[in-house]
């Protein structure tokens, strides 16, 4: 059974800090890009960050300079570290793993960013 759950979310003061983690199992997970995705309230899912398999990395314009993404192999999990938090960063964060016709998501992690 596929399961990738993350954690770390919850309120923050703008400008502070989250680390979300996110660990899988069910799934060989060195061979899985690995992405964080959110959907805040009214509005359509929007990928946040992106890693692959290889470990090249892609950050969306709205994070960039603020969010890191990272992957431990080892551990089947995949991190984001976001700092300098605005209240726009609001919203339910989720984990997807994808490897060719393959595709699971997590549950969600609420971050709410408070100014």
């Amino acid at each position: 059974q596929v399961q990738l759950v993350e954690s770390g979310g919850g309120l923050v003061q703008a400008g502070g800090s989250l680390r979300l983690s996110c660990a899988t199992s069910g799934i060989i997970f060195s061979i899985y890009d690995m992405g964080w995705y959110r959907r805040a309230p009214g509005k359509q899912r929007e990928l946040v960050a992106i890693i692959s398999s290889g470990g090249t990395t892609q950050v969306a314009d709205s994070v960039k300079g603020r969010s890191t993404i990272s992957r431990d192999n080892a551990k089947g999990s995949v991190y984001l570290q976001m700092t300098s938090l605005k209240p726009e960063d609001t919203a339910v964060y989720y984990c997807n793993a994808r490897a060719r016709v393959f595709d699971y998501w997590g549950q969600g992690t609420q971050v709410t960013v408070s100014s």
